[in-house]
């Protein structure tokens, strides 16, 4: 199996990603593989984090798309974002596990923080903080180059002051990393924030601890060991930072990091044709990159179906209100099971 290299996201302004330093990135990559974009039959493309809220994110899931063939394409919302997580880095499958199973996926990227609660081999909730990596940057000079609002707001509340165009001082940026470290924690010990600001997401409902710990993305590479270099933000420091704190949790090692969103992606990449298929229009196909509400209900009742959809739909992210529902149904075919499916479908979709 070829991986290509990491690259961080190129920027040419604080809004717009540098599109033409990734249309390059693509080409060697396949270089790299020894394939052309006619040799891929499919894949998926994720925008994700900082770089979904950029000002041409669209435009650069069009750009990897009219490249690499027939690929499933979306932007990731936060809820989204930590659903694909937690499969990637396999926190879903250890959930199987009876000794651990709650486990709770905490990716920590760039400028966010995504978590999972993965209970009995499902995700069961969704959410993400305003910490992560680059909330401060700095040139090989050793110059700050750039300080995100959340950087500026978590530095005030380590105590220090770190500007665009300082010198980097160390003991400021160790402040910033504990501080971030603190937040991070926070979550699997149950503790709450004295300020909400740091949720991008409602908070979790479900409190800690949890019976396992996975880190992923960017920064659990450092935390599980397999990283040791400094890429000019606050990864390195972070990632020692969190692994200080460990003793007390149950950590497992995941099967993908840094590339967890997007193996989480790639295992749900599936095409639908057939001659069992009924369709009140025919013109409305083709339907491409529509994301899937898995409804499993545990008993045949319109209400807790109806929300069911409603969890699952607000896990997705969809601004346009495009989704397929996936139904398990294991309730039988009478005409009162029935009823309460169609019911709750019914009501889980009525304002969407």
């Amino acid at each position: 199996m070829h991986r290509s290299e990491v690259m961080l996201t190129p920027y040419v302004s604080e809004r717009r990603i540098d599109t033409d330093a990734l249309g390059r990135f693509i080409e060697r990559s396949y270089s790299g593989a020894g394939w052309r974009p006619d040799d891929v039959d499919t894949g998926a493309v994720i925008t994700t984090g900082e770089a979904a809220r950029k000002e041409n994110a669209s435009a650069i899931v069009q750009l990897f798309s009219a490249q690499a063939g027939k690929f499933v394409c979306a932007t990731a919302g936060h809820h989204l974002e930590s659903l694909l997580a937690a499969h990637g880095s396999g926190a879903v499958a250890l959930s199987r596990d009876a000794a651990t199973p709650v486990v709770l996926n905490v990716d920590i990227g760039g400028g966010t923080t995504k978590l999972a609660v993965c209970r009995s081999a499902r995700v069961e909730e969704t959410a993400a903080i305003d910490v992560g990596a680059r909330l401060l940057s700095w040139d090989g000079g050793g110059r700050i180059r750039a300080v995100t609002r959340a950087g500026a707001r978590v530095a005030k509340e380590a105590g220090v002051r770190v500007a665009v165009g300082d010198t980097r001082d160390d003991g400021a940026l160790d402040a910033v990393a504990e501080r971030i470290a603190d937040l991070v924690l926070s979550v699997p010990l149950g503790k709450r924030f004295e300020d909400p600001a740091p949720w991008l997401t409602e908070p979790l409902v479900a409190r800690g601890p949890f019976h396992a710990l996975v880190f992923s993305g960017g920064v659990g590479e450092y935390i599980n060991g397999w990283e040791k270099r400094e890429f000019g933000d606050l990864g390195l420091r972070l990632g020692r930072a969190i692994a200080r704190r460990l003793e007390s949790f149950e950590v497992l090692r995941p099967v993908e990091s840094i590339r967890a969103t997007c193996i989480g992606a790639s295992q749900y990449s599936v095409q639908v044709s057939g001659d069992t298929l009924f369709l009140t229009d025919p013109g409305l196909l083709p339907l491409r990159d529509l994301a899937a509400v898995a409804v499993r209900p545990e008993r045949a009742d319109a209400r807790a179906i109806a929300d069911e959809i409603r969890r699952g739909v607000t896990r997705l992210d969809r601004e346009d209100g495009r989704f397929a529902l996936a139904v398990r149904w294991r309730h039988g075919a009478t005409y009162g099971a029935l009823r309460e499916l169609c019911t709750g479908i019914a009501e889980g979709t009525r304002d969407l």
